[in-house]
C-alpha cells in the first residue's frame, strides 16, 4: 500500500514545529482519532523512546505501542507501530520557508494489518486517515500560529 502524503506551510520556525510534534502528549490536541498518547519514560523523546497512542477507529478504542526509529532535529522525525492490530509508520519532514521564518510540514502515514487490522486497514482506517488529515493539518496550524 502507499503511503497517504499532506504538507501544509506553518507560520512558525522549524524548531518550533519540531518540538511539539515530536513531543507525543500533544498528538490528540490536533487529531481528532487520538484519545491519548502516553509516552513510556522520560521526554524529549530518543531514538527508542515508546508511546501508547489510543485511537478511535469506528466505535472502538484501539491502542497502538508506537516507537521513535529517527530523530532528526528540527528536520524530521520517524515513528513506526511495534504493538496493535493497526501499527502505523508515521514519517515527518520539515522544510524552512522564508530564511527559517516559517515551516512546511510534510507527513508521510502508512499501515500494517495484524490480525484483525488486515481487514480494518484497507476498508476503514485509510479511508478514515485520507479524511481526517487534512482537517488534522489545519487544526494544527491554528495551534501553532496562535
Amino acid at each position: 500500500m502507499s503511503a497517504i502524503r499532506k504538507s501544509i506551510d506553518i507560520d512558525r520556525t522549524p524548531e518550533d514545529v519540531y518540538s511539539y510534534l515530536t513531543d507525543p502528549t500533544h498528538l490528540p490536541e490536533w487529531q481528532d482519532s487520538a484519545l491519548a498518547a502516553v509516552p513510556m519514560g522520560e521526554l524529549p523523546v530518543h531514538v527508542g523512546s515508546q508511546v501508547v497512542v489510543t485511537r478511535r477507529i469506528g466505535r472502538r478504542s484501539i491502542p497502538t505501542k508506537m516507537e521513535y526509529t529517527e530523530l532528526d532535529p528540527p528536520r524530521s522525525w520517524h515513528l513506526h507501530g511495534v504493538e496493535g492490530p493497526v501499527r502505523p509508520d508515521v514519517q515527518g519532514t520539515i522544510e524552512p520557508l522564508d530564511g527559517g521564518a516559517r515551516s512546511r510540514l510534510t507527513l508521510a502515514v502508512d499501515f500494517e494489518g495484524h490480525g484483525m487490522g488486515r481487514a480494518l486497514v484497507p476498508v476503514v482506517v485509510k479511508p478514515m486517515v485520507r479524511k481526517e488529515m487534512p482537517r488534522s493539518e489545519e487544526k494544527l496550524k491554528h495551534l501553532l500560529e496562535a
